[in-house]
């Protein structure tokens, strides 16, 4: 027997008001908080990066033991992302938020009391869980409030909290083990994500996403019965999504790369201490953070007219980041290096705004949490999960130094994938359009 969610737990069926009953202010709200929980997910998940030098020291652990603490959380996230955003475009999104948080705020202070390199996995394990699936259903509820022509800003501001929250959580996790612990490091990011769930569970509601839901594209609304659900399977049949899917995921390998060794990178190389290093690497990885708004909005201008043209964009920002990073690793230490390696960075996760606006347009609204986890899966198994660690075995081997220079090279497979994508495009937005009135589901 189906189950069907009322209207206050799917806002794809609720009755949608008029724009007199909404507030201009309150999508802003939304993103804000939404956003500041995705702060507390990397800063929760990046202060390990931090705490790298002072584990290995503690604990004598391998570079291959390091990555494996990082790995876990994107391997988790890459693993159970797709089957809880499922759930959660059923269950309810803003309790499935809300829920996510306080689980990996609660992982979060297991870590600061763990004893050995098997606790710690062990909750890094757990703070994966609670982080699975929160960037899909994060910006699923976050671009339900606001209109597809800002799809692709929103989407790059909201990724680029994933580097912002980084920034965050290396440069204060840094600061803190210096002058208190490493443990201590830990307890502050779980206290800041709890406060921010108290907050979220105050203001948000299902009800008011409803009331506030922005008008979805117009060939797929204007034949789209109420309280339409498309079938989960169209999450897999478009040839075009498929293309998002692999080039949005392998485009954040190298990113993932910066976001995990540059601190080791540092320390090593320029022979900066753990909290200089943590600091000196937050710079760039806010140059990632940054150059994801950027170029987030640059791929909705661009794509005002034609949209296919945010493909085009992608293809641009994932060319650059190959050849200045490439080069960038193989230039001797000084100057030069740090300005090729800054300009990469910027670059490097420039492809997410127009990878999830390409989902966001391919996809129905009614399973967008689903779609955007999808997306989320690709982004960790391909790129999150498999970049950092990828180095560091390769880092056992060859030298860190080495490892970086090489992992630029998986642009070109991102490359290749979104070309596919762009040609495939108008097929894919034909598809969807006819989606609802091939298969009607009430």
């Amino acid at each position: 027997m189906e189950l069907r969610a009322t209207s206050v737990d799917n806002p794809a069926a609720a009755p949608r008001v008029g724009p007199s009953a909404r507030s201009s202010r309150y999508p802003w709200i939304v993103f804000a908080l939404t956003f500041g929980l995705l702060l507390s997910d990397y800063m929760s998940r990046q202060v390990l990066s931090a705490i790298f030098p002072f584990l290995k020291t503690e604990w004598a652990l391998s570079d291959s033991q390091l990555a494996s603490l990082s790995s876990i959380v994107a391997l988790m996230v890459g693993l159970l992302t797709l089957p809880l955003s499922l759930l959660a475009d059923r269950w309810g999104r803003v309790k499935s938020l809300v829920l996510m948080a306080v689980l990996w705020s609660a992982a979060t202070l297991l870590c600061a009391v763990a004893g050995s390199y098997e606790q710690m996995l062990g909750a890094r394990f757990l703070v994966g869980v609670g982080e699975a699936a929160y960037t899909s259903v994060g910006i699923a509820v976050v671009l339900s409030v606001f209109a597809p022509r800002l799809h692709a800003t929103l989407s790059g501001a909201f990724m680029a909290g994933g580097s912002f929250g980084s920034v965050i959580g290396v440069a204060l996790g840094g600061v803190i083990a210096v002058h208190v612990s490493w443990r201590w490091s830990f307890a502050a990011m779980a206290i800041f994500g709890l406060i921010l769930v108290a907050l979220y569970r105050a203001l948000i509601t299902e009800g008011k996403l409803a009331q506030h839901a922005a008008d979805d594209l117009p060939a797929v609304t204007a034949t789209t019965p109420a309280g339409y659900r498309a079938p989960v399977s169209t999450l897999f049949t478009n040839p075009a999504v498929l293309c998002a899917y692999i080039g949005g995921g392998l485009h954040l390998f190298t990113a993932g790369v910066l976001l995990s060794w540059l601190p080791s990178f540092f320390n090593r190389y320029y022979d900066l201490a753990p909290a200089e290093a943590g600091a000196m690497a937050a710079v760039f990885v806010l140059l990632v953070g940054s150059g994801m708004v950027i170029c987030g909005i640059i791929t909705d201008r661009v794509g005002r007219i034609d949209t296919s043209r945010k493909w085009t964009a992608a293809i641009a920002f994932c060319l650059i980041s190959l050849v200045f990073l490439t080069v960038g690793f193989s230039v001797g230490t000084g100057t030069a290096q740090m300005g090729l390696i800054a300009i990469g960075a910027f670059f490097s996760g420039g492809a997410s705004g127009p990878s999830a606006a390409m989902v966001a347009n391919l996809t129905h609204s009614s399973v967008r949490a689903s779609a955007m986890g999808t997306l989320a899966v690709a982004y960790n198994l391909l790129g999150m999960a498999l970049g950092p660690f990828t180095v560091g075995v390769l880092a056992d081997h060859l030298g860190l130094l080495r490892a970086l220079q090489l992992s630029p090279l998986v642009y070109l497979g991102a490359i290749a994938a979104l070309i596919a994508g762009k040609r495939l495009y108008p097929a894919g937005m034909r598809k969807l359009a006819a989606l609802s009135t091939d298969t009607p589901h009430p």
